[in-house]
């Protein structure tokens, strides 16, 4: 029985070192009229479009930024500086969902995943991203998705158009 006992204990402590020698995934804190929304990002399935994310995070600008777009049930959509949808940074970003050794690693369009807007240009994204309200699963291989909701999800569901996003910020992540 002692022999068990410690053949368990030492199993369980090297699982425990394991996972402290894990890095902690980057996490995006979206503080909104609502309440707040915590999004772990995926760098290692979206590293360009995650790194983009975080440069425009860091140049603060998302904050005060409103959501100009919502579809019940579908999308709750934002970080347009025009607020009308037509905005954007000055710049565009690689659909990363074009690279099938990335496509096969993103998350499937479901309630709380987070993906980059675009235009039908592939390569149109940069600054607007949506929330998903609900299964979109006809998205999946046409927008890349980066993140998941992983505090909050009752947020979402209360956003509207025009709610804003009053700060935004990120941890866990260095940009280059």
């Amino acid at each position: 029985m002692l022999r068990n006992f410690q053949a368990s204990f030492k199993i369980l402590l090297f699982a425990l070192v394991l996972t402290s020698c894990q890095q902690p995934r980057p996490t995006v804190t979206l503080e909104t009229e609502k309440g707040n929304i915590i999004i772990e990002l995926y760098p290692e399935v979206a590293p360009k479009t995650v790194e983009n994310f975080a440069v425009l995070i860091g140049q603060k600008f998302y904050d005060n930024l409103k959501f100009h777009r919502y579809v019940p049930g579908f999308v709750i959509q934002g970080g347009c500086p025009k607020g009308d949808g037509t905005g954007g940074p000055g710049w565009d970003i690689f659909g990363e969902f074009q690279d099938p050794a990335l496509l096969k690693l993103m998350p499937k369009h479901e309630k709380g995943v987070v993906s980059m807007a675009r235009s039908r240009n592939p390569d149109s994204a940069g600054s607007q991203f949506y929330i998903c309200l609900g299964d979109a699963p006809y998205l999946d291989g046409k927008y890349t998705s980066f993140g998941r909701v992983v505090t909050g999800i009752e947020i979402i569901d209360q956003l509207r158009q025009n709610d804003r996003m009053i700060k935004v910020t990120i941890d866990n992540y260095k940009t280059n």
